[in-house]
């Protein structure tokens, strides 16, 4: 006889591989370099309620946020009933669980009985889909129309294929129309495939089966992660964290001392006409992601890591945009979120991390796109020192920095340098992550995009710790004189000879320099971190 948890064991991992195959074949079929060589990809099964069920390895906190967010206006558009064996759904809405214009979220329903009772989904980052700057970069858009092309829930295919009119019009609206549709069958073929595996996993273990299993592992799950939370002393404790346009996000989070919080972003700044505001579905990822900092680690990410935690986000604000603002820089601001819940739940407080920094490069004479996020360091910790370049916080699936000689082998661009910056981690009793310094060369004229954050206002250390090195974005020129560009600049212009370098920020140390133990500090001149 199997007992009861190991048959749900056996089917959470059953799904988990669907989802992980779902995702490999986005990753592998897809047409941006983006996402084949940077496997900036997720996949998840959910269920009929919206539950969170399973998810591929690749898949972010935020992402998995997004596709659970997004299912219930998907539903409210499509009633079940309506839904027939086939039908693939497509939308992008900030507002409505989406992260921003070029993330596109596909949903499959998995019938049982003739209704659905699961759902396949899932999601990318495709090159361009309209918007006033290539690859939905611009850091000027003041309303979501100029971020690009907005898609509620819609069907996308049937039994029958794809919906062509719809196709003929995302690829009008799209300047590298081939990538855009490609990246689409990638993103159907995945869901489509995970989909199958979904039914032949119910034929197996018959739908009353499966249903129990997943119940029993979301409760299981549910139940450790009230173990972890119960932890934390009861009580409310607050913190702040400012972007560095001076828009502050501000957190209350209350433990009952028995494994529930309340997060409460009351008191958070208003959202303003600039892409910098957050969806609700990226700040609940956001926040999961620095809750689940303080449980095992081990722990599966399914809906009974959300259940235990009550996410209140005013609307209108910073963390939960309306129409018509903009959301799609809204990493800064989930990334503030993350650092005011990391203080207000840590006891030593939290040195804050150098997050990354996106750009995109975009030819002017023929349509080119190259996007990418080069990270900072992260914070240091009470008991040890932050990580080098690996400061996305909630972002992130397997490597989403694309490799050098893919790179160069699709894009007129030439990458010269990829190293360390010494002396750019915080100091302290332990030191922060150091951040980077990348250049980027074209070989054809070209547009820059930048969208940075912590490079005005460096990420603070805690406990006596010194800040990170802030970072920054340059342009060299042909003689080799070099000049900043903005922090959020826009369409800036890159003549073909002319390199864009990126220094990211490094982490804030934590505790005293003066107690950094003399074997460490030799360490770290020996293997130059620090000059």
């Amino acid at each position: 006889m199997t007992s009861p948890d190991l048959t749900a064991e056996i089917l959470r991992n059953a799904l988990c591989v669907a989802a992980e195959e779902a995702g490999i074949v986005v990753v592998r079929s897809a047409y941006s370099a983006f996402i084949v060589e940077g496997a900036d990809a997720a996949a998840a099964i959910l269920d009929a309620r919206g539950r969170l069920v399973a998810h591929s390895l690749s898949t972010a906190l935020i992402q998995c946020a997004s596709l659970r967010g997004a299912l219930p206006f998907l539903l409210d558009a499509h009633p079940p009933e309506t839904m027939e064996p086939g039908d693939v759904f497509v939308l992008n809405d900030v507002y409505q669980g989406g992260i921003h214009a070029n993330d596109l979220l596909v949903f499959r329903p998995v019938l049982v009985d003739g209704a659905p009772a699961y759902f396949t989904g899932t999601l990318i980052h495709v090159a361009d889909l309209s918007g006033i700057s290539a690859g939905g970069m611009a850091s000027d858009a003041t309303d979501v129309f100029l971020e690009g092309l907005q898609l509620p829930p819609v069907r996308i295919a049937t039994a029958e294929g794809l919906a062509d009119d719809l196709v003929r019009v995302l690829a009008a609206n799209s300047r590298t129309p081939e990538r855009l549709v490609g990246d689409l069958r990638a993103l159907i073929a995945g869901a489509n495939v995970a989909a199958r595996r979904l039914e032949e996993i119910i034929e197996a273990h018959t739908p009353e089966g499966l249903a129990r299993g997943i119940a029993d592992y979301l409760a299981h799950t549910e139940r450790r992660m009230r173990d972890g939370l119960a932890d934390i002393p009861a009580g409310t404790r607050r913190a702040s964290y400012t972007l560095d346009d001076g828009h502050t996000v501000r957190v209350a989070v209350t433990s009952d001392g028995a494994g529930a919080l309340t997060v409460d972003f009351d008191g958070t700044d208003e959202q303003v006409p600039l892409p910098v505001n957050s969806g609700f579905s990226q700040t609940i990822g956001g926040v999961l992601y620095a809750v689940r900092c303080f449980v095992d680690p081990a722990l599966p990410m399914n809906e009974g890591c959300f259940t235990p935690v009550d996410v209140r986000l005013p609307r209108g604000t910073l963390v939960h945009c309306t129409p018509p603002f903009p959301g799609g820089g809204r990493f800064g601001t989930v990334a503030a979120a993350e650092e005011a819940v990391l203080a207000a739940i840590a006891p030593d407080g939290a040195a804050a991390s150098g997050i990354l920094q996106a750009f995109s490069i975009s030819g002017v004479r023929t349509p080119w796109l190259h996007m990418a996020f080069d990270l900072g360091g992260t914070g240091a910790r009470p008991d040890g020192d932050g990580v080098d370049a690996t400061g996305a916080l909630f972002g992130g699936g397997r490597n989403i920095i694309p490799q050098v000689e893919p790179v160069e082998a699709r894009l007129p661009l030439r990458i010269e340098e990829i190293s360390l910056i010494p002396d750019s981690g915080g100091a302290g009793r332990h030191r922060g992550g150091l951040g980077t310094r990348t250049v980027l060369r074209v070989l054809d004229d070209a547009r820059v995009d930048t969208r940075g954050e912590r490079l005005r206002r460096p990420p603070p250390g805690a406990s006596g710790g010194s800040p990170g090195r802030a970072g920054s974005y340059l342009r060299e020129r042909a003689d080799g004189r070099t000049e900043p560009l903005g922090t959020k600049a826009t369409r800036q212009p890159l003549a073909a000879g002319e390199a864009l370098i990126v220094e990211t920020s490094g982490g804030g140390g934590h505790g005293p320099s003066g107690r950094r133990a003399p074997e460490a500090l030799a360490r770290d001149r020996a293997d130059g971190r620090i000059t």
